[in-house]
């Protein structure tokens, strides 16, 4: 079958959504298929942007390319699920959320933006039009899927899939830092992190992995970092190189991942492939799949204190880390997650 995974692309920002179309391909041509990845540019702003980006995808026609039929169309994200096919499947990510449940939020772009509202209604209304026309709906996680029978009235089927190079996942010791591995972006809430530390009663360390969405965000942090005096207590470790990442997940005492309601969250699965007890929210989303509280992790407010509880528990009692990171790893095994099932669903 020749199979065209359709998504779109910020540049310079790298993230889940690249590595998990990366994988896909990766995974259809292993099953023997055809497979190419159609990236689509995307700006947000301004707003009206979007409504370019939009039309772009309605009027991009892939049904066949180099004089042959392209079998089936995967979409994975807004707008890439606007291109039109005779047999495309939607396999959601996410809708463009600052028109649905980041409205009238201070982390919603259109809300503000000139002309917002009208391009807010311009997306709800599309959408309903792309996303009927699919054959078939599947979606990353059950909160994905919870979002769009919300907002949209669509009834969709979740897909759990394994974080890219889960076969090279170890384990390790449990040592003297927290993990936080994550792009820097305000919806993931590395503030929410830093301002913990303030609280903490033990000199618990927090490593940082990942590269900011934008310079200012990274500086925004910084800022903060130094304003609560708990710079002494984290790392910056930037952009590293997966055999750097995997060690650092072998290495930490636990990960912490407190998103605002996360669409699904390698960083919780590749977390429990090593061991490792993980830190997360009452309003995390994707991550509440997956941690059950006081058996594969902490589930905690997203409060500077109650993160702080949280931290101060695992960092004084290696033990308790310990216990936590094998129920996440027994957790991992018994949810079954794989690549077999996701193909079976997007190309039946």
């Amino acid at each position: 079958m020749r199979v065209a995974i359709a998504t779109v692309q910020v540049p310079f920002v790298r993230g889940g959504a690249e590595l998990l179309a990366e994988s896909l391909h990766t995974e259809l041509l292993a099953a023997g298929h055809e497979a190419e990845i159609i990236s689509v540019p995307f700006k947000w702003y301004p707003a009206e942007r979007i409504v370019d980006h939009m039309l772009a995808c309605q009027l991009m026609d892939f049904a066949e390319s180099q004089a042959g039929p392209i079998d089936r169309l995967i979409s994975l994200k807004f707008p890439a699920y606007m291109i039109a096919h005779p047999n495309k499947v939607v396999w959601l990510l996410h809708q463009h959320r600052g028109a649905y449940d980041m409205w009238g939020t201070p982390l919603g772009d259109l809300t503000a933006a000139p002309g917002g509202a009208h391009v807010r209604a311009t997306i709800r209304i599309a959408d309903r039009v792309a996303l009927s026309e699919a054959q078939a709906i599947y979606t990353l996680s059950t909160n994905v899927s919870r979002r769009l029978s919300e907002h949209c009235g669509i009834v969709s089927i979740p897909l759990h899939h394994p974080p890219p190079g889960a076969q090279n996942i170890y384990t390790g010791d449990y040592g003297n830092y927290i993990l936080f591995p994550s792009r820097l972006n305000p919806l993931k809430r590395q503030a929410l992190v830093i301002e913990a530390l303030s609280y903490t009663v033990h000199p618990v360390r927090v490593a940082f992995v990942g590269v900011a969405d934008t310079p200012e965000y990274g500086w925004q942090l910084r800022r903060l970092a130094a304003e609560t005096g708990v710079e002494s207590h984290l790392t910056w470790l930037g952009g590293v190189a997966e055999e750097k990442k995997l060690e650092l997940y072998a290495g930490c005492r636990a990960v912490i991942f407190p998103p605002l309601d996360e669409d699904y969250g390698y960083v919780t699965l590749e977390a429990m492939l090593a061991g490792k007890a993980v830190i997360t929210c009452t309003d995390s989303g994707g991550p509440l799949e997956f941690i059950q509280d006081e058996r594969t992790g902490l589930i905690c407010h997203p409060a500077p204190q109650a993160v702080a509880a949280a931290l101060d528990r695992l960092w004084e009692d290696s033990v308790l880390a310990a216990r936590l990171g094998q129920g996440g790893f027994e957790h991992y095994s018994e949810l079954q997650i794989g690549w077999e099932r996701v193909l079976q669903c997007l190309l039946g």
